[in-house]
Parts: C-alpha cells; sequence; structure tokens
C-alpha cells in the first residue's frame, strides 16, 4: 500500500508541469527584453532561471533558441552562425564539460558583455550589418553600424581584399563613455542596445566593435586555426578580445581567477570567458548551441581578493582559522571574511598572507575560500609589498594553557577537563534537550559560581540554589520565592526524555550533530550499547560519514561513555525507543518564514513525529518547505537539481495528520 504520506505522484508532475511553463515564459520574457530594450533582471537571476528550467525539462524548445529582434528594421540571414553558448556557471561545472572535451591546449577569450552584430563583406566591402536576432535572421543596421568605432568598411589587410563572409563582435559601450554621457541607463549594455536599433541613429557614434570571429563563404579562409582567426582580425585593423592559451583546464580556472581581478580596471564590461579548441570546427560552430566550445561565466557569487590576516575562531575545543581579506560584493552583500574550515583545508590550498584567493558565497552557504590564485597579475596591491607569509598557528589553549593537537583535520584542546571545553558542551546540550528557560545568561553565571560544572549537574539543581540567581538581595533576606527559579527547574524536568539522537549529540562530538548520529541510528545502531561498542569501521560504512568523521564520532562516545552510562543507569535521562511516527524516516529543510509557527516549533513536531531536520538541502533531504515554492533562491533551485519535492507548509500539516 503506497504510504499515504507522501505527497501524491499526479500532485506532483502537475506542479511541476505548470512550473515548466512558468519557467519558459520568464525566459522568452526576459529575452525579448534583453535583445529589444532594456534588461529586466540580471544576467544572474536569468541564469537561475534557465539552469532550472534545464534541470526540470532539458528538452524543452525555449532552450534551444536565441531572442529576436523588433520590426524597426529591414531583415537580414546571417551568413555565419549566431548561436548561444553552453556556458558553465563555476569551476565544477567547467572541469565537467572539459572532462568529456579533452584538448592538448584551450584557446581562451573574453565573454563581451554588450550586443552581437554580424558584418557581411563581399570582396573586402562592407555590404551589411546584422544583429543577432534568432540566431538564423536578425536587424539590418547598416547605416548605424558604418558610425560605430571598430566597423570597417573596407578590409585593407594582406589577402583580404577578396574576402567574402562575415565577422562577428560585440557592440560595446566603454565605461567612460557611459559615465559622460548615458549615466541615466542602468549599465553599458543597456545602454549600447538602445542605440544600436535607434532609427535615426543618433548616438551610434558612441559605441565599439570588439570583434572575436569570422568565417569565409566561398571557402577560403585565410586562417587556419583560431589563434590565426584572432591575428588576422588584428592585421585588418579590428579591434579583438585578448587570447590566452591554457596548458590544462586547470589553467583555465587559475586564468579566470586572474581575470575576475582584473575585471574592474577594464574599460567595457565582461560576463565570462569564452574557452574553445584550436582547430577550427564548421560543423559544431552551425549548431544552435555548439559542444566544443563553452561561456565560463563569471558569478555575482565569486570573487577575487587579498588576505591580510588569519584569526582563529574559538568553539568549544576546537580553533578555526579564519581568513580576513579586503572587502568585495558578494551576492549583494559586502564580504571580508570567510572560513578555512580547518587546518587540512588550510593546508591544501595553500593559503598565505597576501594570497590572492577566490571567494564564493553560493546560494544561502556562508562565504568560504574555494581556491588559491597561482599566479597574482602584479607583485604589489594597493601599494603594499605583496610578499607573502606563513600563517602562524596558536599552540596553547586560551583557556587552560593545554597544548593543541594539531590534526590534520582539527586544531583542538585535547584537555577533556578545559573549563571552555565544558561549559561549550553544556550549551550543547541545553540546544539538544530544548531547556528553553535555562538562558544563555543564566548558564553563564551558574557555571562561574561553579553550581554546574557537567551535563550531569544540571540535573542536580535545586530552587534553593537557583533562586539567588534571580532575585536580588532584599527579596532572598526576606525569603520570597523565586518563580524564574521554579520554571527553570520544571524546565528541566519536562524535558528528561530524549530520543537516542538528541541524546548522544548532546554531548557536544566535534562535526556530530542530530542529524549525523540519526543516521548512525538509523544505520542499525539504535541503542546506547551498541552506539558504545561501535568502532571506527564500522561508523565509517554509514552513508554521510568518511574517516575522519567516523574517528570523531567513536573517540567523542569513548571521551563521554562514563557519563553516557551514568544519566540513563540513575534514570536521571530516558531514552525513549523509536517510534514510527508520521514522518518516520523523512527528513525536511524549511526555509521562510511560516505562518502558522515559528521555525523552530515546526523543526519540533518532525522530531516528535520521528523525523529528521536538516539546515541544508542535500542529496538525501525529504523535503524543503517554503511558503513561496516559486521562489528563484539557492535552496529552491538546489532542490529542483536534486529532484527533492518542495511543499507549502499547508502539505507540511497535513503530512503530520
Amino acid at each position: 500500500m503506497a504510504d499515504l504520506f507522501d505527497v501524491d505522484a499526479a500532485s506532483k508532475k502537475s506542479e511541476k508541469s505548470v512550473r515548466v511553463k512558468e519557467l519558459a515564459r520568464l525566459i522568452k520574457k526576459y529575452q525579448d527584453s534583453y535583445y529589444n530594450g532594456e534588461a529586466e533582471i540580471s544576467d544572474a537571476e536569468f541564469d537561475a532561471l534557465w539552469d532550472e528550467l534545464k534541470s526540470l525539462d532539458p528538452q524543452n524548445p525555449v532552450l534551444k533558441k536565441v531572442g529576436a529582434d523588433s520590426g524597426n528594421f529591414p531583415k537580414a540571414r546571417h551568413v555565419m552562425p549566431m548561436g548561444s553558448q553552453e556556458k558553465a556557471a563555476d569551476p565544477e561545472q567547467f572541469f565537467a564539460w572539459a572532462k568529456k572535451h579533452s584538448y592538448d591546449e584551450y584557446l581562451v577569450e573574453y565573454k563581451l558583455d554588450g550586443a552581437s552584430l554580424e558584418l557581411q563583406y563581399e570582396n573586402g566591402n562592407l555590404v551589411r550589418a546584422v544583429t543577432r536576432g534568432d540566431g538564423m535572421i536578425g536587424d539590418d543596421i547598416t547605416v548605424n553600424a558604418k558610425k560605430m568605432r571598430g566597423v570597417l568598411q573596407i578590409l585593407k589587410g594582406e589577402n583580404s581584399s577578396s574576402f567574402t563572409g562575415g565577422v562577428r563582435g560585440e557592440v560595446i559601450m566603454t565605461h567612460s563613455t557611459h559615465k559622460k554621457f548615458f549615466s541615466d541607463k542602468a549599465n553599458c549594455r543597456n545602454a549600447a542596445n538602445g542605440l544600436m536599433k535607434r532609427k535615426d541613429g543618433e548616438g551610434a557614434e558612441h559605441l565599439e566593435l570588439i570583434c572575436y570571429d569570422a568565417l569565409s563563404t566561398d571557402g577560403k579562409n585565410p586562417f587556419s586555426d583560431e589563434e590565426e582567426k584572432i591575428e588576422w582580425l588584428v592585421k585588418n585593423g579590428f579591434t579583438t578580445v585578448p587570447l590566452y592559451i591554457a596548458k590544462n583546464p586547470e589553467d583555465v580556472v587559475n586564468y579566470r581567477a586572474e581575470i575576475m581581478e582584473k575585471r574592474a580596471s577594464l574599460e567595457y564590461d565582461i560576463d565570462g570567458l569564452v574557452v574553445k579548441e584550436r582547430a577550427i570546427d564548421f560543423a559544431d560552430a552551425s549548431r544552435a548551441r555548439p559542444e566544443r566550445q563553452i561561456a565560463f561565466k563569471f558569478s555575482l557569487e565569486e570573487a577575487v581578493s587579498v588576505v591580510r590576516e588569519v584569526e582563529w575562531s574559538e568553539s568549544g575545543a576546537t580553533y578555526t582559522p579564519v581568513a580576513i581579506f579586503d572587502p568585495v560584493e558578494l551576492a549583494g552583500t559586502t564580504v571580508r571574511r570567510a572560513s578555512l574550515a580547518n587546518p587540512e583545508t588550510l593546508r591544501k590550498l595553500g593559503v598565505k598572507i597576501g594570497s590572492h584567493v577566490v571567494v564564493v558565497k553560493r546560494g544561502e552557504i556562508i562565504p568560504k575560500i574555494e581556491r588559491v590564485v597561482k599566479e597574482n597579475l602584479s607583485s604589489e596591491k594597493n601599494g603594499e609589498d605583496a610578499a607573502q607569509k606563513e600563517i602562524e598557528f596558536p599552540k596553547k589553549c586560551t583557556s587552560c594553557g593545554t597544548a593543541l593537537s594539531d590534526t590534520p583535520a582539527r586544531l583542538y584542546c585535547p584537555n577533556k577537563n578545559c573549563p571552555k571545553r565544558i561549559l561549550h558542551q553544556i550549551f550543547k546540550w541545553i540546544e539538544c534537550a530544548d531547556i528553553r528557560d535555562l538562558g544563555d545568561a543564566t548558564v553563564n553565571e551558574l557555571f562561574a559560581a561553579k553550581k554546574i560544572n557537567s551535563i550531569s549537574s544540571i540535573y542536580d539543581l535545586t530552587e534553593e540554589i537557583l533562586s539567588p540567581f534571580f532575585l536580588d538581595e532584599k527579596s532572598i533576606a526576606e525569603k520570597k520565592e523565586s518563580l524564574a527559579a521554579k520554571k527553570v527547574l520544571a524546565s528541566i524536568k519536562s524535558h528528561s526524555r530524549l530520543s537516542l539522537a538528541q541524546f548522544v549529540a548532546g554531548f557536544d562530538i566535534e562535526g556530530i550533530g542530530e542529524v549525523m548520529v540519526q543516521k548512525i541510528v538509523d544505520g542499525g545502531y539504535d541503542t546506547l550499547e551498541k552506539i558504545l561498542s561501535a568502532n571506527s569501521e564500522d561508523i565509517e560504512k554509514i552513508y554521510g560519514f568518511a574517516e575522519i568523521s567516523a574517528e570523531n564520532f567513536v573517540a567523542g562516545v569513548s571521551e563521554n561513555s562514563e557519563e553516557m552510562r551514568s544519566l540513563v543507569e540513575k534514570k536521571i535521562i530516558v531514552i525513549e525507543a523509536a517510534a514510527g511516527g508520521a514522518l518516520a524516516g523523512k527528513s525536511f529543510c524549511f526555509t521562510g518564514e511560516l505562518s502558522t509557527m515559528k521555525r523552530a516549533e515546526a523543526e519540533s513536531l518532525v522530531k516528535k513525529s520521528g523525523g529528521a531536520v536538516k539546515s541544508s538541502v542535500t542529496k538525501d533531504l525529504s523535503f524543503l518547505v517554503t511558503n513561496d515554492t516559486k521562489s528563484g533562491s539557492g535552496k529552491n533551485a538546489k532542490a529542483a537539481k536534486f529532484g527533492i519535492p518542495i511543499i507549502n507548509e499547508e502539505e507540511f500539516l497535513a503530512m503530520l495528520k
């Protein structure tokens, strides 16, 4: 019998169909505004829509088309293909493409952020200038094009007087021109797009054509490969894009990082790189979407900066390196810091003080340093010597003075009795046991007064011990009762029944939260004794665990085993047997605001119903819950990519029934 709590398959299919139609409509709308007027959304927002449609319906006809021009000019057919390119939004996608397209070398050019134009020549004379249009037919704007800088009406290069064919380029507006004459326009691209298609041709003289492609229609190409093509364009007097020849895919990625840093200093806009092979592949170029070249785009969620210092964040026993770098804009926010995770990550990346690094912030993930730029663009930045220095590691615990243990994945204080470790563990326990009335300030005061010094000591608290922390001296002298103390005690007692996952997670084992412990429980270790008896080889076999996380878990359990057994044997804590529950075996991630309850309440309901809660979208997530199911947010996009059902609050509550 089908699980009554699953979202109905037919309903999901219908929702997908509706979303596909909506995405196709939006993409067509924004393509039209891009080609015929001023773009309504950013490239990053358009790419998110495109990627979502591609994940839901890879063969959708909209993905095979480009936009079309207005009817303000005569139409003309292209002499060379002007289709759109495959794209990679990040290094991972580029490496996946490069794995399928292994070349001896990769030719890399700037991807200009302007408007495409094809110049058509007959025997070296310009006869027509045609916009991109629908990829096959565009607007004939020859009169306007002749006013633009970089548009040659007669080819005078060697062996070019007989050239018949097309030259392709991008119409751009420089930043200085935009600032001086067209600052009322949103950006250079929008301004250029509007001017090149004015019927009266006014303002076209402020535009410039930068070229990157050419094709002879009579089969007599004056060049034999892509590098010679650029050289031929230069010899004829065309302004061209720079050409970089990369040895391998890693070289391309490093060059991209360098150009990301240099990008702001260019006089015109670029939004990525075009990567292709040396050989000219006419068959591939004739496709609507060529496969043997790719647009390796920049992202609003990536930037290059320079590391100035490294701070060490202390959380419990662990010391985490945090890089401080020159401020950069990422996804609409200014970012100055990013975690380096652990010593192993820091060393593998090769980060040093003064390193140029790629900082990323994808979706709703916190900023992180993805890689070090291998070849810096210059030896100086902001007038400072760019000499790099090794990062200095702390040697001793700032709380107890114990020498820190430097393992590949962790720099930490090994002293189990370190006051800072104990306090952090107490806070973790209160969070997992959901003892909300025992607030942070009270815990800190109790710990400082040595009234609590372990998890077990929380359950030794009495009204007599607690009252002085809530009453003033006069109230204490008058022997008044503290309602706050009573409330805290009641909260402690009412949260003495925990699931096995809550119980083990409460002991603050490094890198092991409740979701991870639940995976262990689901893997067959469903009693405390089974968990205490497990070795790292056993845990490593469980999905989501690797060698280091398995070793951390087993070591943490061993270190806390005595107190774990004591709490259970003395019946201070009762571990509830795993119940089926309406949500058993399912995991949920919540994003955005809920209307009938707070997110913490919803997460609590999931746990009480046998389900698990996750803070991010992963491949094994069962449901993403949001009241904005059509949003283009990072979590929604990631869920769509993995095929994870996106449900609203009403559907979530129905599952609880």
